[in-house]
């Protein structure tokens, strides 16, 4: 694919040829690098690195050079500098906690919220399931209810979603979750929106940007969010599991992680640094995999990354929905480095439908899901920039050879 769309000579030579910078088995299609990522070997082997450095000295290492859990510490902690370089990354000014992953995180906001008895918790049909299943159990505690907002499918312009969510807050609505890119159906909603409609009804946001770090460029400061959750082991490349958690200055005073170990009572960032006895060497090396993309995107960095793996996600969605006769209508402006696309119509439309074509799919070396709508299947397919038009291509003859 270099050379299409515009880009310059000096374009880097993506596709197949970055297939050795990851352990990917060669034998497969790799079309879901958005499930749980993948960790390049490079940022693997410093992972190892750090782990090795740990076992040399274990105890200066984790009980006195990882977190700020000791007030006569002269120098910064470990993870108070890997937090720094993705706070940049990811456009944060101020504190960044580091989590496991979204859901982590978005325990860590939810069971700390001073809740008042019958509040109701927003959430909507896109989000993904266990930060529900999370907002579900809060609701439980305080005896409120949970209010789920019908959010349109893939094809609808952004107004559309932003008046979704105005139309969809109740009376009694007092914190709406929402993605930021929406898991299944890969949607980039527009989130500045949607958070400033809700500040008007006095609706707090937390916003679940799971695959956003490294999708797409994202400035978390400026959407105007009270909290911002967001995974960096998907498309930063950092090693599994690593994830982020922002708060607005305002909220730190009661926020703590679900888990209370030595870090209480040491400040916000030790309190989510110091969990107990743990690995830390995901989030230690997630730094390196900053670095590692803006080195393989060469003068411009990971712009380049973004921009080569969005460009074959938007020609993913036109060609594969050509071949197979079905419709493609989501704006460009709302996909980034994923594209749900729909299936045939002769597959089928349950859920057991989508699990034979994954499970078909699979058994022909092609790693994809497969997700059953209100009347149709569709399927997630992941542009990473060890992928080309050739794995699209073999995806859409796959799909035609299916049995009906």
């Amino acid at each position: 694919m270099a050379g299409d769309g515009g880009y310059s000579a000096a374009m880097p030579d993506f596709g197949h040829a970055m297939r050795s910078e990851w352990p990917l088995d060669p034998a497969i299609t790799y079309l879901n690098h958005g499930t749980v990522g993948a960790t390049p070997r490079r940022v693997l082997e410093l992972q190892r690195s750090i782990t090795d450095e740990i076992e040399r000295q274990p105890a200066r290492f984790m009980l006195r050079e990882l977190a700020d859990a000791h007030a006569d510490m002269t120098t910064p902690s470990r993870m108070r500098v890997a937090a720094a370089a993705v706070a940049e990354f990811v456009g944060v000014s101020g504190d960044l906690l580091f989590v496991d992953n979204i859901t982590a995180g978005a325990n860590a906001v939810l069971r700390s919220f001073p809740f008042d008895r019958g509040d109701e918790i927003a959430v909507t049909n896109l989000g993904y399931g266990g930060v529900v299943n999370a907002a579900t159990y809060v609701t439980r505690t305080i005896g409120g209810p949970l209010r789920t907002i019908e959010l349109p499918q893939p094809g609808a312009p952004r107004a559309d979603y932003v008046d979704a969510i105005a139309a969809g807050l109740g009376e009694k609505t007092r914190l709406l979750i929402v993605d930021h890119l929406t898991p299944g159906t890969a949607l980039i909603l527009p989130l500045a929106e949607i958070a400033a409609v809700c500040r008007d009804r006095g609706v707090l946001v937390l916003a679940d940007g799971a695959h956003v770090p490294g999708n797409i460029a994202v400035d978390i400061e400026s959407f105007g969010v009270d909290w911002y959750v967001a995974n960096l082991h998907k498309w930063a490349w950092a090693p599994r599991s690593a994830g982020l958690l922002w708060a607005a200055k305002h909220h730190h005073s009661y926020l703590h992680p679900t888990v209370i170990s030595w870090g209480l009572d040491h400040g916000i960032t030790a309190e989510f640094d110091l969990l107990g006895t743990r690995d830390p060497s995901h989030f230690l090396a997630a730094p390196f995999a900053i670095e590692l993309m803006n080195e393989f995107g060469g003068a411009d960095g990971a712009s380049t990354v973004r921009r080569y793996n969005h460009d074959l996600a938007w020609w993913a969605g036109q060609y594969l929905t050509d071949r197979w006769g079905t419709r493609f209508t989501t704006p460009e402006e709302m996909i980034g480095s994923m594209v749900n696309v729909r299936l045939p119509s002769h597959l089928g439309t349950t859920s057991e439908d989508a699990e034979q074509v994954r499970a078909a799919l699979e058994n022909d070396n092609i790693e994809v899901p497969v997700y059953a709508g209100v009347d149709e299947l569709s399927m997630r397919v992941s542009a990473q920039i060890y992928c080309d038009r050739s794995d699209i291509e073999r995806l859409g003859d796959a799909v035609l050879k299916l049995p009906v």
